[in-house]
């Protein structure tokens, strides 16, 4: 691959898009990707945004206020009960608009793509919802607090992290497992039944480490599954009792099932909370885990189906590591394959709209993306699955898929500074060498500044990473 067309895949395909400028500035596209890899890079900007344990003090806060007023029996309360409920959903509501307005303005405007692009393959890699209200005000803060942190790091640490946020023992139910011969089971035994619940285990077997054909059985995700019973989140009583909690993790041995556990045919020795994190170590550095998660990374920057010798380089590097994600990366830029004139990617609707916003040099709030991203099947942390968004092409590139794309070219238009933007100067700024005549002459022949824009955007030239 020439030097300009190296330098279009580095902001457009390892990145999120070219800024205008960027691809002036850029020189040494290898280079430029691997001095992204540090932690500062993938860093949010200081915006004063809650931790966890505050949003967790907030919920109690209304779920109390919530309890006195179901418990009066006067008329006049229940509607002041209402008017409580109402506003204090709505500044939770807000709060979640907070934190993706700034998650998508610092996307918009970072000069380093490659680090924000890794953040939102973890993201999706350990996908929750915001479709389950349980998980919805966590979403966007386990990106911030257990993701952006490790990216940089060891898996092993990133899984740990993400495994014990609320936002993930939420989502997948952990917050309600309990071992089955816990104290707290046998407690609750003739009030209520409490039991294990295997969702968490399963998926970080599944989609997390291993893979589906990663040589694990049912017994392991039982197993697991009581290893990590008493992982759940601070409580009421504990804020009642603590004041001001630190983590919003919080281990509870009560509902911990006491005993060794086998996993892949590894016993682990009974140490209450270290039993499970040293189970996910294992995982963590376990071949079937280096070789399911390079591939994902391998189809994710490179192709769909990516060349298995770039696979099998990533696994190798991910296991002479140990698991240092580092090595990885570096594995993926220094390959011959990731940078070959056939190497692209279909933009998903959130990479085409940070893409056109980078292209235009401009923001929008979250108000003015939300819409857009729901209209072409992606709204912010709402996939369907644990699985996440799909990443391949398929699914994105229906004939319904496409017209919407052009819908949203048009609206996406509207959004470029200035009263008459140059829609080819804009074209050239974020495709570069990448630019087809084609789409050069229907971009310079459109009627207006702005459908020149919607044209460019609409594009197969724009619709791809290459």
């Amino acid at each position: 691959m020439n030097a300009s067309l190296a330098q279009a895949s580095a902001l457009n395909r390892f990145g999120l898009g070219a800024r205008p400028g960027d691809l002036e500035a850029a020189h040494d596209p290898r280079g430029g990707l691997l001095r992204q890899i540090t932690p500062e890079a993938a860093r949010l900007p200081d915006h004063g945004l809650p931790d966890s344990a505050a949003y967790l003090r907030e919920e109690l806060a209304l779920l109390r206020e919530l309890r006195r007023g179901r418990q009066t029996d006067a008329a006049p309360n229940d509607a002041a009960a209402r008017r409580t409920a109402t506003n204090g959903r709505g500044r939770l509501r807000q709060a979640v608009a907070r934190e993706l307005d700034v998650r998508y303005r610092h996307a918009a405007t970072t000069p380093h793509g490659f680090a924000e692009r890794l953040v939102r393959f973890w993201s999706n890699h350990f996908a929750i919802s915001a479709d389950k209200r349980a998980a919805a005000l966590y979403a966007a803060p386990m990106e911030r607090e257990a993701v952006r942190p490790h990216v940089f790091g060891r898996f092993a640490d990133l899984l740990l992290a993400v495994e014990q946020h609320p936002g993930m023992l939420r989502y997948l139910d952990n917050v309600r497992s309990v071992g089955e011969g816990s104290p707290l089971a046998q407690r609750a035994a003739a009030r209520r039944k409490l039991g294990l619940n295997e969702n968490l285990a399963r998926e970080i077997l599944e989609l997390h480490t291993l893979g589906v054909d990663g040589g694990y059985g049912q017994t392991d995700v039982t197993e697991l599954a009581r290893a990590l019973t008493g992982w759940g989140t601070a409580l009421p009583r504990d804020f009642e009792r603590d004041g001001e909690i630190e983590r919003a993790f919080v281990f509870r041995e009560a509902a911990h099932e006491a005993g060794a556990r086998r996993v892949l045919g590894r016993r682990y020795g009974e140490s209450g909370v270290r039993q499970g994190e040293a189970i996910l170590h294992d995982l963590a550095v376990h071949p079937a885990t280096a070789r399911h998660v390079s591939r994902k990374l391998a189809a994710h920057f490179v192709a769909d189906d990516p060349p298995p010798a770039l696979v099998e380089r990533m696994t190798q590097a991910w296991l002479r590591s140990g698991g240092a994600l580092t090595a990885v990366y570096r594995a993926l830029i220094d390959s011959e394959e990731a940078w070959s004139p056939h190497a692209r990617k279909f933009r998903t609707p959130d990479d085409l709209i940070l893409a056109a916003l980078r292209a235009a040099g401009t923001t929008a709030p979250i108000a003015t993306l939300h819409p857009l991203l729901t209209l072409l099947g992606q709204p912010p942390f709402t996939a369907r699955s644990p699985a996440g968004f799909p990443d391949d092409a398929t699914p994105w590139a229906g004939a319904d898929a496409l017209y919407k794309r052009v819908q949203v070219a048009q609206r996406l238009s509207a959004l470029a500074p200035g009263a008459r933007p140059d829609p080819l100067a804009i074209a050239r700024g974020a495709l570069g060498a990448r630019l087809d005549a084609d789409t050069a002459t229907a971009v310079r022949r459109a009627e207006s500044a702005r459908a020149g824009l919607a044209v460019l955007f609409a594009s197969p030239a724009f619709q791809w990473r290459s």
